[in-house]
């Protein structure tokens, strides 16, 4: 792996990181040294498909082009910091970005598949009540190099790179430290290299971004991104979705599920559904009652729920519901006509589970 150059190095001899660069926009910056775009897709296959990140490995580029690109660019992944590793195969890796700062990326294996749950900020400016992050405050924003450095490191992690047919990372989700949406460029970015055929190559059904609910980007997504989404819910009601969630007060439950009908209609696939996140905290939005009034507020979102137990951390009094309850809540949602699921615990021995 290539060394993060010192600050005063790069001041003197500056080079274009290409790792977030998308199809455009290698395209570009090959047209902008006079060179051909074509050469876009083997650099994305050389980078995102082999792992490569030396230009004087990609064989089927010219030595000429190869010391130019070497002169001007660079493949320059962030670095891990520290890995830990779960009993039940959960990995959480600290990475380490631009400035020093560290970001959490999991990998959660299951069964035959993997998702990767992808940080787009460090810390948080949103302050939800129950998650760990938003008690760091904001700090900045990650590059799309940092954002798809982090599914690089994981393809390289599970010995994905050289392999044909190989794909540790089956699903990648924009559920980490951060709210994607605040982030828009950068993020879009990564994803389109996610979904690449000549990148990552992963399912636009098995991209899923979560957003707290920042209407007025939820709509700039529309034309442009088709990845799918999840809503970042937690509360049946408007009062109390303003203590947990407070972006709430800004952009209210009503506008936020519009916004949520207006993407989807944009979404090609007709099949796919909006993912609603909800986390359930013992005695304040996990009664009977609370069940009932999320069903009747669902009633015209296609949707699938997904409630997640409150995982503790220290800095929250919240507590986690008991199973009983955990399962009464889903059954009055399954009874009212929904796909409720409840998301496993994984990885809480290494505090790399939701919330944590």
């Amino acid at each position: 792996m290539t060394k993060t150059r010192s600050a005063s190095h790069e001041e003197v001899n500056p080079r274009v990181n290409l790792l977030g660069l998308s199809a455009d926009g290698l395209r570009e910056f090959l047209a902008s040294i006079d060179e051909k775009p074509f050469r876009a897709q083997q650099i994305l296959q050389w980078v995102h498909q082999k792992g490569v990140i030396e230009f004087s490995e990609m064989s089927n580029i010219s030595k000429v082009l190869r010391a130019k690109l070497a002169d001007v660019a660079e493949i320059r992944p962030p670095e891990i910091a520290s890995e830990h590793i779960s009993s039940d195969g959960t990995r959480k890796w600290a990475v380490r970005v631009n400035g020093g700062a560290l970001v959490e990326t999991i990998y959660i294996p299951d069964g035959g598949r993997a998702t990767l749950c992808v940080s787009s900020q460090v810390g948080c400016s949103l302050d939800c009540s129950f998650c760990a992050t938003g008690k760091q405050g904001f700090q900045q924003d990650l590059t799309a190099d940092e954002i798809i450095g982090q599914v690089w490191l994981a393809c390289q992690a599970m010995g994905d790179f050289g392999e044909q047919g190989r794909r540790s990372v089956t699903n990648v989700v924009l559920m980490g430290m951060g709210e994607p949406l605040l982030n828009f460029k950068n993020v879009m970015q990564a994803c389109s290299l996610m979904m690449d055929d000549f990148a990552y190559g992963i399912s636009k059904r098995r991209v899923t971004l979560s957003t707290s609910g920042v209407v007025p980007a939820m709509k700039k997504m529309m034309g442009n991104t088709d990845v799918s989404l999840a809503i970042s819910l937690h509360a049946p009601t408007d009062e109390l979705r303003n203590t947990l969630v407070p972006i709430n007060r800004k952009y209210n439950i009503a506008m936020l599920l519009d916004a949520t009908a207006e993407y989807m209609a944009s979404v090609p696939d007709v099949r796919r559904v909006v993912t609603i996140e909800y986390t359930l905290m013992q005695g304040i939005n996990d009664s009977d009652e609370q069940a009932d009034q999320l069903a009747e507020l669902l009633r015209d979102t296609p949707c699938k729920i997904n409630l997640i137990p409150f995982n503790p951390f220290d800095l929250s009094d919240y507590k986690r519901p008991s199973r009983n309850r955990i399962e009464r809540f889903q059954r009055i949602l399954a009874r009212a006509g929904y796909i409720a699921t409840v998301r496993t615990t994984r990885g809480d021995d290494i505090d790399a589970a939701c919330g944590q």
